[in-house]
């Protein structure tokens, strides 16, 4: 059946996720039809048009759908949803706003940020982190589906020339208002569709270390900045700036790791980056290799050194027989100073 992708766009420009999910609606089979809702929102349809693979373009142009409010957006999109067997928003922030609003109009299940089409009614997502990845398969009459961007190649700006239809649009629902917005403005590229981010961690000892030693390189490299949540939580960075599980999903070309070890939420964020470099001092970047990522050594330099040299202390007790580490000092939160059996793990160990 034909499957329809919502657009995401700010009424003059397409965003790049919208191209992802255009590759993942062709892979379920048929033709791929885009809706763009929006104001004054015809130079995003016509470049809609030119995506290669798209047979059709729904254009919705009225007042109502300015600010792209989750209800009215929604609202359209059920306007038009009849024929169409496969409905796919990108996973972004917008996209999972409207959703599950048109799921539960529906009354369909919806499949949640989706990674691979293995056939027009199954398909992978990520489960647990990305530790694992389930298969999930749909038997609803409409697959709602929400696709994660970096688990799909955009698909070609060009090459396409797909037909422009004006349709009607919706008129307002009432249920909200737009009040304003804020918006960060920035001459670096977006974080979600960057090639290249460089992101610092808390290991880098303060605010103003952390832009003291990635901006340069940032600039250097035409880069998007990006944080681990320990740097935002610490101030070092702000909160859109996280890469991670309850921050952004990023899939460069390179992706330069600094003073971050690894946690599996931030893993979640960036491994399926094609080039990864991590920038550690001694073993700290271990969690990255563990996670099956090939990681380069470095070495962090000031307050960054410092601060990973006291980490680098925690689960080392004194002994009679001299300084002992603990079994698992990862999960010791034990002081230096302090006895071994203050230590679970190493009174656990009869050989330690």
């Amino acid at each position: 059946m034909t499957a329809l992708v919502v657009a995401e766009h700010d009424h003059g420009t397409l965003k790049v996720a919208t191209h992802n999910a255009v590759t993942a609606a062709a892979a379920c089979g048929g033709e791929v039809h885009v809706l763009v809702a929006g104001q004054n929102a015809a130079a995003a349809a016509k470049q809609a048009a030119a995506i290669a693979g798209v047979s059709r373009v729904l254009h919705a142009d009225a007042g109502s759908l300015a600010e792209q409010l989750a209800e009215n957006v929604a609202a359209q999109v059920l306007a038009v949803a009849g024929p169409y067997g496969h409905i796919l928003f990108p996973a972004t922030a917008h996209g999972k706003n409207v959703a599950p609003r048109v799921a539960a109009k529906l009354d369909v299940a919806q499949v949640s940020d989706i990674i691979k089409v293995v056939s027009p009614d199954t398909f992978e997502r990520p489960i647990y982190a990305g530790n694992a990845i389930a298969t999930v398969q749909s038997t609803d009459r409409v697959k709602l589906i929400t696709v994660r961007t970096t688990g799909f190649d955009a698909a070609a700006a060009t090459g396409g020339s797909a037909a422009v239809e004006t349709i009607a649009a919706v008129a307002d629902s009432g249920t909200s208002g737009f009040v304003g917005r804020e918006v960060t403005k920035s001459d670096r590229p977006e974080l979600a569709a960057a090639r290249i981010v460089v992101s610092g961690g808390r290991a880098l000892g303060s605010a103003e270390k952390f832009n003291e030693v990635l901006t340069p390189l940032a600039d250097r490299l035409g880069a998007a900045l990006g944080a681990s949540r320990a740097a935002v939580d610490a101030g070092y960075a702000p909160n859109d700036w996280q890469v991670g599980q309850t921050g952004k999903i990023v899939a460069p070309q390179l992706y330069i790791a600094c003073g971050i070890s690894g946690a599996i939420q931030h893993l979640a964020g960036m491994k399926d980056s094609k080039v990864i470099v991590a920038i550690q001092q001694g073993s700290r970047g271990a969690d990255l290799q563990r996670g099956g990522l090939r990681t380069g050594s470095g070495r962090l330099h000031g307050g960054a050194r410092a601060r990973q040299g006291a980490l680098s202390q925690r689960g080392r007790f004194r002994h009679a027989r001299g300084w002992r580490r603990c079994p698992d000092p990862r999960r010791c939160t034990s002081s230096p100073a302090r006895s071994v059996r203050s230590c679970v793990a190493a009174r656990r160990s009869l050989s330690w």
